[in-house]
């Protein structure tokens, strides 16, 4: 059947001329009907412009295309839509020939109408404009682009907005703590647990590591000390790293280098993934109780980005280090290696054979979970999921596979003011970081789904923010099992 088609080259067909046209069809000769078909459609479509856009050329237009608009229209459906067309378009010509005689004339503000749809649109539009100024055409909504490493401030969710009073007054603080004579470490990890301003926090970390000794007379000293002994292990072990009894260790560090952050650029650079090398051999040879363990890789990027922005200004994860001296290189590297064993003397069991740390936490964990949210751990039972299948990596990276770097930043702060915080206070974090999903776990109902989700949380937004509401929730949950053994225990 024939459907009348709006807004093409003519108007719809009269009714009462449908079955002329159906029965000329018919008669039409020759080519099969699904060639008709398809030559038929082809000239329809080349023959469709804009709707009823007859301009200065339109009796040519008209001409050229009669021939074969009679090939497949009657006559005098040819004539009469033809005659409709035109007569409608005069009427819609009148007022503005009248207004401009000539189109050189015609002022940039005014448009000649082509149809009476277009003109009641115009009109709309006009309307529109009179009412209220035209506004820039907007995108949808994005959240700004947060970089993954932290920047010049401190990033929160919604991007870096300027300083406030009370951080300002926060910054005063801690340079005052750090230039007296004996700085007070217990003070300074009060202030430190709600997050250190990144003007200061290079040499917090140190002092609160216990790389640097609290008395300022005696810091410049340890410093060089500290850096000579480590290049002095480079010049005695680095070498070791071909021979036959440390070529896995070395093998295995230079295979998981490029795998650390690949998503920043920093990190890609040849100068700082021969650094890294170092420090984890290094690393690897002095205990040998654990060797060089997959993992230990993540645990160098903080400190390394902390200590590299005291340096830089710009942008640290684009930054290329060849840009910088080869004296302050060496103390960045001797830095993170010292502040990363300060680190790992805390945490070693989870690295030495079968990792027996990491176990008792994932079992700790568990317990707790059960005791927090009976729901979420019964969840987990029904569909069979371990907590070792995703709480494993969360110890022996310490959540930072699962939160951007600049977050692990602000959340190791805490850890380094917080008591045994790389140790103890780490299970919290990842009990609340757990029940932080309880929605989305909730929703899952099978097996792979809930490990999908598990081993991929939509954490890249996360700032300043989410990690505060973390760690306050991580810090109530301490309050109320950690010295609660009947709590914690079922």
């Amino acid at each position: 059947s024939i459907q009348p088609v709006y807004g093409a080259q003519h108007p719809p067909l009269d009714s009462r001329l449908t079955n002329n046209f159906i029965k000329d069809r018919s008669k039409a000769s020759g080519l099969p009907m699904k060639s008709k078909k398809a030559s038929s459609f082809h000239e329809f479509a080349r023959s469709t412009s804009d709707a009823w856009d007859i301009g200065d050329d339109e009796d040519e237009d008209f001409s050229s295309s009669s021939s074969s608009s009679l090939q497949t229209l009657n006559s005098k459906v040819a004539k009469a839509t033809a005659a409709q067309v035109l007569e409608n378009h005069s009427k819609l010509r009148v007022k503005p020939e009248r207004c401009q005689p000539a189109l050189g004339d015609l002022p940039t503000n005014c448009k000649v109408i082509k149809s009476s749809s277009e003109a009641q649109l115009s009109r709309t539009s006009e309307e529109a404009c009179v009412r209220s100024p035209l506004q820039k055409q907007q995108s949808l909504p994005l959240r700004p682009v947060i970089p993954l490493v932290a920047r010049i401030s401190d990033q929160n969710a919604s991007g870096a907005p300027p300083m406030t009073v009370r951080e300002k007054t926060r910054l005063e603080k801690f340079r005052q703590l750090l230039s007296s004579h004996n700085t007070d470490l217990d003070e300074l990890r009060k202030c430190s647990w709600p997050g250190v301003p990144r003007e200061v926090r290079p040499v917090t970390w140190r002092l609160l590591s216990g790389y640097l000794p609290a008395n300022s007379e005696r810091r410049k000293l340890t410093l060089q000390r500290k850096r000579e002994e480590y290049f002095g292990f480079i010049q005695q072990y680095y070498d070791s790293r071909n021979e036959e009894h440390h070529q896995d260790t070395y093998r295995q560090i230079h295979i998981d280098i490029p795998r650390t952050n690949p998503l920043i650029p920093l990190f890609q650079q040849p100068l700082v993934q021969e650094i890294f090398e170092r420090i984890l051999f290094i690393w690897a040879i002095r205990h040998p109780a654990s060797g060089y363990v997959q993992g230990i890789n993540d645990l160098v990027t903080p400190f390394f980005v902390v200590f590299l922005s005291e340096h830089v200004e710009e942008d640290v994860e684009n930054f290329d280090v060849t840009n910088l001296s080869q004296d302050v290189l060496r103390s960045i590297e001797a830095d993170s290696f010292w502040c990363m064993s300060k680190l790992l003397d805390g945490i070693q069991d989870n690295y030495t054979f079968a990792q027996p740390g990491i176990q008792k936490k994932v079992k700790a964990l568990e317990e707790l979970v059960s005791r927090i949210d009976e729901q979420v751990h019964n969840h987990f039972r029904k569909y069979e999921v371990e907590y070792l299948q995703f709480a494993f990596r969360w110890m022996n990276n310490l959540l930072m596979r699962e939160l951007p770097l600049r977050c692990t930043i602000r959340l190791w702060d805490t850890y380094q003011s917080e008591p045994e915080g790389f140790s103890h206070f780490h299970l919290y974090v990842c009990a609340a970081f757990l029940i932080k999903w309880r929605k989305e776990i909730l929703d899952e109902e099978d097996f792979q789904g809930l490990l999908m989700l598990l081993q991929n949380l939509p954490t890249i937004h996360w700032g300043n923010e989410e990690i505060g509401l973390l760690l306050a929730e991580a810090y109530r949950l301490k309050y109320m099992f950690a010295d609660a053994p009947n709590h914690y225990r079922r």
